[in-house]
């Protein structure tokens, strides 16, 4: 029975060496880089073969579960991780709104200060008005200015009294113009102010618009989270419903290998009373070049130890497969009779030749997947005689021969005697 590396594990070698191949091109002297992408292409077009021939032995309803599963766990994590956005930008725009209702906030205080500001600036100008208005009053009440100097200068009886009358006259004149500098004072800083009320104004409904446009986008952005959180629980539903179907398509499956481990361990049993009868009549022979290739075609899986990508036990692949087409004949390996032949839903149609005792020990061939056979139990076939055609029949992604080497009814290495 074959199994194979995780899926995921798989899948990160196809990306690994195709990361090498797309990096080699880089790292290699020039002189180098053509042979060495050369070798790296194929040893990528190899483990591209090999994960697709790496689900054989998986039942079709089992992969379709996987599948399945998969793609509901791709969709799932996708829908997590999308969820997960949307609530980091919610979360940055809740931040953004407590900065901009503290900057609004100070762009109202600053608001509130500048119409103070700006009425005590009013009020200020005002009272400078009034004052220069009665200072002016006061003057002309008096007379004209002009005509009271004269007057001064016609009435003085003395240098002396000329000079005391035209320092009072400066005194009443700097004061008007101090009052006037204050009204001029007062106007500025009343302009200053109201530029200051503008700004204020600008800047606080500005604010106001951004704050706006920033509650808009977190009501956008809490819908789009309530509708994430709607898509994550559908996702979950569809990945348990996917989880279920793998689960039964599983348990389908280990029952199918559970009745096929019986069937073998009776044809073990099977070989090994034809091998305990043949005793005495066992054929001396190198191992190596014994067996004459059931096909001609190149190796796809070999034979060893691995994890199965769906199953997950770890487990001996045991056989060696030829990726070969459809149709093709296989050859006898040598000299036999055959010893059983059935259809199994896992191996498809399969075919025991038994090649007698060499070295001691039962030699037993089997081929598995196949179309069909040319041959029936008790038949004896001979070396390189047609015994039946390649298939794709039972657990099987394409066309191919899984062929196994049974050494006193376990399975051992084809390779080795081949």
């Amino acid at each position: 029975m074959r199994s194979f590396p995780s899926a995921a594990r798989r899948r990160l070698a196809l990306v690994l060496a195709t990361s090498a191949l797309a990096t080699g091109a880089v790292a290699v002297p020039f002189a180098q880089a053509d042979d060495d992408l050369q070798d790296q292409q194929k040893q990528v077009e190899k483990q591209i073969e090999r994960a697709h021939d790496e689900l054989d032995e998986t039942s079709a309803a089992m992969r379709r579960a996987q599948g399945a599963l998969d793609a509901a766990q791709a969709e799932l994590d996708a829908a997590v991780a999308e969820l997960a956005a949307v609530r980091e930008r919610l979360d940055a725009a809740r931040e953004r709104d407590a900065e901009m209702a503290e900057a609004l906030a100070k762009a109202e205080d600053r608001l509130t200060t500048a119409e103070s500001d700006l009425a005590e600036g009013q009020q200020a100008l005002a009272d400078q008005r009034t004052e220069v208005t009665d200072s002016v009053n006061e003057l002309y009440q008096q007379g004209d200015p002009q005509l009271m100097s004269l007057t001064a200068l016609m009435n003085s009886g003395s240098l002396g009294d000329l000079t005391r009358q035209q320092q009072t006259d400066r005194v009443i004149s700097s004061n008007q113009t101090e009052v006037y500098d204050e009204l001029d004072a007062a106007e500025v800083l009343l302009q200053v102010r109201e530029d200051q009320l503008s700004e204020a104004r600008d800047d606080v409904a500005q604010q106001r618009e951004a704050a706006a446009a920033n509650l808009a986008t977190m009501r956008a952005l809490t819908a789009q989270a309530v509708a994430g959180r709607e898509k994550v629980r559908d996702k979950v539903a569809v990945r348990l419903d996917a989880r279920r179907e793998a689960s039964a398509a599983l348990a389908k499956d280990r029952a199918l290998l559970s009745r096929l481990r019986n069937q073998e361990a009776r044809i073990k049993q099977q070989i090994m009373e034809a091998a305990r009868a043949a005793r005495g009549t066992s054929v001396s022979a190198p191992a190596d070049g014994f067996l004459l290739p059931p096909v001609t075609g190149p190796v796809t899986s070999p034979f060893g130890m691995r994890t199965h990508p769906i199953y997950g036990y770890y487990s001996l692949h045991d056989g060696t497969d030829f990726g070969v087409a459809c149709g093709e004949g296989m050859r006898a390996s040598g000299d036999g009779t055959v010893i059983s032949k059935y259809y199994s839903s896992v191996y498809g149609n399969r075919l025991y030749v038994n090649l007698g005792q060499v070295n001691g020990k039962n030699l037993t061939v089997v081929y598995n997947h196949a179309s069909g056979y040319r041959v029936d139990v008790g038949d004896r076939v001979s070396t390189g005689e047609i015994v039946g055609y390649v298939g794709d029949t039972g657990w099987s992604t394409g066309c191919h021969l899984h062929y196994t080497v049974l050494v006193n009814g376990n399975a051992v290495d084809p390779m080795t005697w081949m």
